[in-house]
């Protein structure tokens, strides 16, 4: 079924889903074809324990683990016992805790044996609201070029540190939920942390790699919770059990973040960038080795910079609009045509939209689409303006309201500035790019680049790949 070198599994624990690929081992970075692959919704939802109030977000940690054992379930059972090593990718900026000694039991199930939490929290999300905007002033100023925000892992912390220091009394240890995954399979009494989900939860030094431990202390921040940092790409373990059949003793790497695997999972050059639009946006390149990032972050910057692999960054743009404020126009609509005793299936209303708009090659209507404003202007509403009475129509709307998103992705991240980094190609991905004509020929009009589409990036298939480079560096 494979080549005789074996395969690579890589799993992504995502917010809603959780994904496993096998991947083979002789695999090529920047096109990977899984051989087999699964994904499994969650279902994880849980309402927040505590005080967090309604804009507390958690999640069960042991649904998300069964979800995984459903997706491994279906995988072959004959490419799990062969597969050599494990690369785990996840949801970045959440925090989960646990005890060290009684943080797991593994038990037999079936054919195979598994672990089940035990002495662990709920998953607090990185959609968590609970830290408001006056609480995370309050806090001491990072040593980082990364601001910190409500769902960052250090200031969930902090909030619980402050508001419901019981919660975390019975727990000695703290991570994402993929960092449990990894020190789990591996026995590890002390996590191991990579940079990219240390740089998520805030301060975090990318330069120094380490915890600003000083500031954190000062504060009264329980430290000895904290992960040891290991880089993005190295070896936290090896299995400690058999594992759905996967060998006892097979290499396991330190969980990675999810944004910075999606990305590897398809940009097979340093010259590529990556443009993604789903539900949102993300445009995101890799910088030049020896590249820094400003030592203090700057709240109103549109471009944040990520580390990435190799010690370099990801600088990323991301847009909270994108596929949404199309689905927001379209629900719109529908509920006006109710209004007026009319009832069309929004799927039918999305066609039409696309069609009038491909039939209506440019418009003088401009429209900012910044309904749920931006991170670094988070006060941003949508507008329209140079409406005239022959740029009403729903071609004229339509095109605009496409051209508008690409062009507010554009002005976070100036395909200028792309060309000075040294980009010449762009790699397009996301399910609103893939099913939306209009957004791909507005995405040609605004980035003078060679455009590939058809590669959607994938998460979990960039943490195999990670995986299969490191079995390449040490073959070699």
């Amino acid at each position: 079924m494979a080549a005789a070198g074996g395969f690579l599994l890589g799993l992504d624990l995502g917010t809603s889903s959780v994904k496993a690929v096998l991947l083979e081992a002789g695999a090529q970075r920047g096109a990977p074809v899984p051989t087999a692959s699964a994904s499994w919704a969650t279902e994880a939802e849980v309402p927040p324990s505590g005080p967090a109030g309604p804009q507390g977000r958690e999640q069960d940690a042991g649904r998300i683990l069964r979800a995984l054992g459903q997706c491994l379930g279906a995988l072959p059972a004959g490419g799990l016992r062969r597969v050599r090593g494990i690369g785990v990718s996840g949801q970045m900026h959440g925090v989960m805790f646990w005890k060290s000694c009684q943080a797991c039991t593994w038990t037999e199930r079936g054919p195979h044996r598994i672990f089940e939490p035990q002495q662990v929290s709920h998953l607090i999300t990185w959609q968590d609201g609970r830290c408001s905007g006056s609480f995370l002033a309050s806090l001491p100023q990072p040593e980082s070029h990364l601001s910190v925000a409500t769902g960052f892992g250090s200031a969930t912390i902090y909030w619980l540190l402050h508001h419901s220091p019981e919660f975390l009394k019975p727990y000695d240890r703290a991570g994402t939920i993929q960092d449990y995954v990894v020190a789990m399979l591996c026995g590890l009494q002390r996590p191991l942390m990579s940079d990219h989900n240390a740089a998520s939860w805030g301060y975090f030094n990318a330069e120094s790699r380490s915890w600003n431990s000083h500031i954190l202390e000062e504060s009264g921040f329980p430290t000895h919770m904290l992960p040891d940092i290991a880089e993005a790409g190295t070896i936290a373990g090896t299995t400690s059990h058999e594992w759905f059949g996967i060998p006892q003793g097979t290499r396991v790497g330190v969980a990675l973040g999810d944004l910075q695997c999606s990305v590897y999972s398809c940009l097979s050059q340093s010259t590529d960038a990556v443009l993604n639009i789903s539900t949102s946006i993300q445009l995101a390149a890799s910088m030049p080795p020896g590249f820094k990032p400003a030592k203090r972050p700057d709240p109103l910057a549109p471009v944040a910079y990520f580390p990435y692999f190799n010690r370099t960054f990801l600088a990323v743009a991301a847009s909270l609009n994108g596929g949404n404020v199309l689905a927001t126009f379209v629900t719109m609509l529908a509920q006006w045509m109710r209004d007026l005793g009319l009832d069309v299936v929004e799927s039918l209303i999305y066609s039409k939209m696309i069609q009038a708009a491909l039939a209506q090659t440019d418009t003088q209507l401009t429209i900012s689409p910044t309904l749920l404003g931006e991170r670094h202007l988070p006060e941003e509403l949508a507008s329209v303006s140079s409406i005239s009475p022959s740029a009403l129509s729903l071609g004229h709307v339509s095109r605009a309201l496409c051209r508008g998103i690409i062009q507010n992705v554009h002005a976070m991240l100036p395909s200028q500035q792309l060309k000075e980094w040294g980009i010449d190609r762009l790699i397009g991905s996301g399910s609103a790019l893939t099913r939306n004509e209009v957004l791909r020929q507005e995405v040609e009009k605004a980035f003078p680049f060679s455009i590939s589409y058809g590669q959607d990036v994938d998460a979990a298939a960039g943490a195999a790949l990670v995986m299969l480079r490191e079995s390449a560096r040490e073959a070699s």
